[in-house]
C-alpha cells in the first residue's frame, strides 16, 4: 500500500467535497480522517488568526533553519491531507461566499456553537435548503436540543459530566486516589470517529435517494455510549461502577503489575489464558482452585488472589516475563513510553508514522492514520496546510474569479 499520492489508485471517497468549518479538535478529527480516505476536504478558517490550534504550543514545527515557525504540533496532527482557505463568515459577503460554495459540496462539518450558524444564514435548514443532496454535519458539546445546548462543550468537562472520570484513576483507598481525566482528548477523539461514521452512512442514504441530512453530534452522547460495558453494568445492576486503577471492573487478573526492574501489563481474558499464565508463574495449583477457576469467581475473589499473584510477578525480571508469557499466548506488554512505541519494530512495520513535504520544514513527521484498504489506501496528498495556502486555487474552482477575489479581499472577507 503506497503512502503517498498514486494519481493511478481511486480511494474511497475520492470526488466527495467537504465544505469544513470546523476547528480545534472533533471536527478536525473527522474531516482529517474523511480527507485520508480521499475527499477534497476545503478548511474555512478565520483571516489572520485561523484554527486556534495552529497557536497551541510549543512545541511548533521548525523551518528548515531550525526556528520555530507558526506551526503548533497539535495542529498539525489533525489537518493533513485539506485545503486551507481564509473566509470571515461574520461578514455578509463572507456568509454569502459560504452558501454559494455549499451548493457545490457533497458535505458540510461545523462545530460552532448552537445559535451561531443560524445568525450567519449558514444552519443546517439554510444550506439544505439551498442544496438537498447536501450531509449538513454539526458538532456541539451537547447537541442541537435539551437543556444544555446552547453550553460551549470542552473535553474535559465532557469527561466529568459524562462519567468517565468516575472510572478513571487509582481507587479512592488508595494514595493517589481520585477522579482522573483520560491522557488524550477522548471525548473529541470518539465524537470526531463516530461524526465521520455518520457521515458516511449519510452519504450511502444520498446517493441512493438523491437526499441529504442534518447530523447533529454531541459530545456528551458520545461519552456516555462509549462507557461501553460501564455503561451497560449501571443499566442492568443500578450500581455505579468505581475507579479502579489499572485493573478491570469485570475481569481478572487484567491489570498492571510490578516486576523486579519496572511493570508489565497482564491482560488475561479467559479461563485457559488463566490456566497457562499460572503454569508459566509456577503457580499451577490457582487455576484448580475453586475460588479462581472461572473468571467470576476470580472477580468475586480479587482481593486474595491479587496479592499473590502480585508477589510472584515481583521475583522476575520485565524482559524473562514477557518473553514467557509471549510463549505460552498469554496477553500481557510492556509500558512503553513514546520513544519506545515510535521505536517499536512492530508499529514501525506497519508504517504508523509518515513524512509529509511542507513548504515550510521541507517535510513534517505525522502519525500515519491506521486505516489499511487493500483496494482504496490512505494517501498522503498534502501537508497540514499554511493558513489560507490555497484560498485562490480553491475560490477559482468555484468559480470566483481575480476580480473578485481582489474585491473580497480589500473588504477583508479573505
Amino acid at each position: 500500500m503506497s503512502d503517498r499520492e498514486d494519481p493511478t489508485v481511486r480511494q474511497s471517497l475520492s470526488g466527495v467535497r467537504v465544505l469544513d468549518l470546523s476547528r480545534v479538535l472533533a471536527g478536525p478529527w473527522c474531516t482529517q480522517t474523511l480527507a485520508d480516505l480521499g475527499a477534497d476536504v476545503v478548511k474555512v478558517e478565520r483571516p489572520r488568526s485561523g484554527d486556534d490550534t495552529r497557536g497551541w504550543g510549543p512545541p511548533f514545527l521548525k523551518d528548515r533553519d531550525g526556528a520555530d515557525t507558526a506551526e503548533a504540533a497539535y495542529y498539525l496532527g489533525t489537518n493533513r491531507n485539506k485545503r486551507s482557505i481564509t473566509v470571515d463568515i461574520a461578514l455578509p459577503a463572507g456568509q454569502a461566499l459560504i452558501r454559494d460554495m455549499a451548493t457545490r459540496c457533497d458535505v458540510f462539518v461545523e462545530n460552532f456553537k448552537v445559535g451561531d450558524m443560524a445568525r450567519y444564514g449558514l444552519d443546517a435548514a439554510a444550506l439544505c435548503a439551498l442544496n438537498p443532496r447536501l450531509v449538513y454535519c454539526s458538532i456541539t458539546g451537547f447537541g442541537q436540543t435539551g437543556p444544555y445546548r446552547e453550553r460551549a462543550g470542552y473535553d474535559y468537562a465532557v469527561q466529568a459530566m459524562g462519567g468517565l472520570m468516575s472510572v478513571t484513576g487509582e481507587r479512592d483507598d488508595l494514595p493517589g486516589g481520585g477522579p482522573q481525566k483520560v491522557g488524550v482528548a477522548v471525548a473529541d477523539l470518539f465524537t470526531g470517529m463516530y461524526a465521520t461514521v455518520a457521515i458516511l452512512a449519510a452519504l450511502r442514504h444520498r446517493d441512493a435517494t438523491g437526499q441529504g441530512q442534518a447530523i447533529d453530534m454531541a459530545l456528551l452522547d458520545t461519552q456516555v455510549a462509549m462507557l461501553a460495558n460501564l455503561g451497560a453494568n449501571y443499566l442492568v445492576t443500578g450500581e455505579a461502577p468505581r475507579r479502579m486503577g489499572n485493573a478491570h471492573q469485570n475481569i481478572v487478573p487484567y491489570q498492571v503489575f510490578e516486576v523486579a526492574d519496572g511493570h508489565i501489563i497482564l491482560a488475561v481474558g479467559n479461563d485457559g489464558q488463566f490456566a497457562k499464565f499460572c503454569e508459566v508463574a509456577g503457580l499451577a495449583g490457582l487455576a484448580a482452585d475453586e475460588r479462581f477457576a472461572r473468571n467470576a469467581d476470580r472477580v468475586r475473589h480479587r482481593a486474595t488472589l491479587v496479592p499473590m499473584l502480585a508477589e510472584t510477578m515481583r521475583q522476575r525480571t520485565k524482559s524473562r516475563w514477557l518473553a514467557a508469557l509471549e510463549a505460552a499466548r498469554v496477553p500481557c506488554g510492556a509500558i512503553n513510553e513514546l520513544s519506545d512505541v515510535f521505536a517499536d519494530p512492530q508499529v514501525r512495520a506497519r508504517g504508523m508514522t509518515v513524512d509529509v513535504p511542507h513548504p515550510l520544514a521541507g517535510a513534517v513527521p505525522l502519525v500515519a492514520s491506521p486505516l489499511k484498504l487493500s483496494a482504496t489506501p490512505v494517501q498522503y496528498r498534502h501537508a497540514p496546510p499554511l493558513l489560507g495556502e490555497h484560498t485562490d486555487e480553491v475560490l477559482q474552482e468555484f468559480g470566483i474569479g481575480h476580480e473578485q477575489r481582489l474585491s473580497l479581499r480589500a473588504q477583508g472577507v479573505i
